[in-house]
């Protein structure tokens, strides 16, 4: 993806010097064919820039994307990230990386892993490294560290409901300690953050020390690293994120972009949110900081909210699938899914304080529950059955019915309505056969946290 691809390249460029000292690598699926529509774009970014024209010419490469612009050959996606270009970020060149294509290889002896995969393939692929692992580290090779990037959360129903985010699958089936499982997440813009803008970001993890060690190897003078112990918050955050900025892509399409109506939304959202924190979090960072500002950044520009517009203006259909040629995987799609399945099981219930009942949690979440609805507008259909036009006339349709379901949302201040106190249900994060852990980092590594549990409260270094 765009943002792991940007994350290595700017430790590349940071320490790419150090060869002796630092190997950095990047592993990607071999074989994955660069598209013609893809090739197009790239010769026009690369003949309107001198310095990556030269680089090419230089380094005897650009004939390649010459003969492939032309049909004479073709070009597979790791050949274009080792020569310094993304497939979901062709507008921008990247600095030349040392791709990898075998995972056992990329893995086997590395001290830190960056975690660059969207949720939904953390599992499968940290299997694998598992396994690697399991035959390559012992007293002699310690335990790597793990920096997850990954935003959004696996559910599981039996033999309990709860979520798995990806520090806990990445500890659930490697093993790896969760002391060195850590989250780094805020508002960054892939593209903005390679083009040297300045960005904060916040390390997670239970570990002060290693929250301390990393956060100073991951900062420049731009890309500042903050540092929190609540890493549960900031990982669900991640996830939920995603999820409401399509609402306000739909909001933004549906309205004409009315800055009072996207106001109104962002008021529901972020009830929902912190509601939705403290279902999962014993003691939740606020929302204010990064969690804030990542949230902002994603509602305002990330691919999320762009493929909600999209969606809002019947240029996209659900039917279409959640992969987007150029921009990737819409991780809020599944994320929509995932968390509306969670919080409607029977086993899951708060105290309504509207209706002075116990219901499950999802029926006191509008929003989510207009987000589920909308996203099955044409789901069960192929994409085919209908044509272009008709498809658009739906997705506008849809898209009015949810606003006229925001305002009777919005009836009720949300903040009345969703009660943000004594939410906390301990099993939603809780791995089976684990004991729930109430623990508190007090910034000592000897009491750091072990169990599936890392509901702290945080302390910025």
């Amino acid at each position: 993806g765009a943002w792991g691809s940007v994350f290595i390249g700017m430790l590349q460029q940071m320490y790419g010097t150090f060869q002796a000292e630092i190997d950095i690598r990047i592993w990607r699926r071999p074989n994955k064919l660069v598209d013609k529509a893809t090739l197009e774009k790239l010769m026009v970014v690369i003949n309107k820039d001198e310095t990556t024209l030269r680089r090419l010419r230089n380094n005897s490469v650009y004939l390649k994307y010459v003969s492939a612009r032309l049909g004479d050959r073709k070009l597979t996606a790791d050949e274009l990230l080792q020569d310094g270009f993304c497939l979901n970020l062709p507008d921008l060149p990247l600095c030349p990386l040392k791709v990898i294509t075998e995972l056992d290889e990329a893995v086997y002896d590395a001290d830190i892993i960056i975690n660059g995969l969207p949720s939904t393939e953390t599992r499968s692929v940290f299997e694998k490294v598992g396994k690697v692992f399991s035959h390559t580290r012992g007293d002699s090779h310690p335990w790597p560290v793990i920096i997850s990037l990954s935003k959004g959360v696996e559910t599981k129903m039996k033999p309990h409901p709860h979520i798995l985010t990806p520090t806990l699958i990445i500890h659930e089936v490697t093993g790896i300690p969760l002391e060195n499982c850590m989250y780094l997440g805020g508002p960054n813009i892939a593209a903005e953050i390679w083009r040297g803008e300045y960005a904060t970001a916040r390390l997670c993890g239970s570990s002060k020390k290693l929250r301390k060690a990393l956060s100073a190897f991951l900062r420049n003078d731009d890309f500042v690293v903050w540092t929190s112990s609540d890493t549960i918050t900031h990982e669900v955050m991640g996830g939920l994120k995603n999820i409401y900025a399509l609402g306000m892509g739909i909001t933004t399409a549906v309205t004409n972009n009315s800055a009072t109506s996207k106001a109104v939304y962002f008021s529901n959202a972020a009830a929902e949110m912190v509601f939705i924190t403290r279902l999962l979090s014993q003691r939740p960072d606020e929302l204010q900081g990064p969690l804030l500002a990542d949230t902002y950044v994603t509602l305002l520009k990330g691919r999320n909210a762009w493929y909600g517009e999209r969606l809002g203006a019947g240029i996209y259909h659900p039917s279409m699938g959640d992969y987007v040629p150029g921009k990737g995987l819409i991780q809020g799609v599944s994320a929509v899914h995932a968390f509306h399945d969670l919080l409607s099981q029977k086993d899951v219930e708060i105290f309504d304080r509207v209706t002075e009942k116990h219901v499950s949690p999802v029926e006191a979440l509008p929003t989510l529950c207009m987000l589920k609805e909308y996203l099955q507008t044409g789901k069960n259909e192929s994409c085919d059955s209908k044509s272009p036009e008709e498809r658009k006339s739906e997705m506008v349709e849809a898209g009015k019915v949810f606003i006229t379901k925001l305002k009777d949302a919005s009836a009720t201040d949300p903040a009345r309505r969703l009660r943000t106190e004594s939410l906390y249900l301990p099993m939603l994060t809780t791995l089976p056969g684990e004991e729930i852990s109430e623990e508190i980092d007090d910034g000592d590594d000897d009491n750091a946290i072990n169990g599936p549990k890392f509901t702290v409260a945080s302390d910025e270094e």
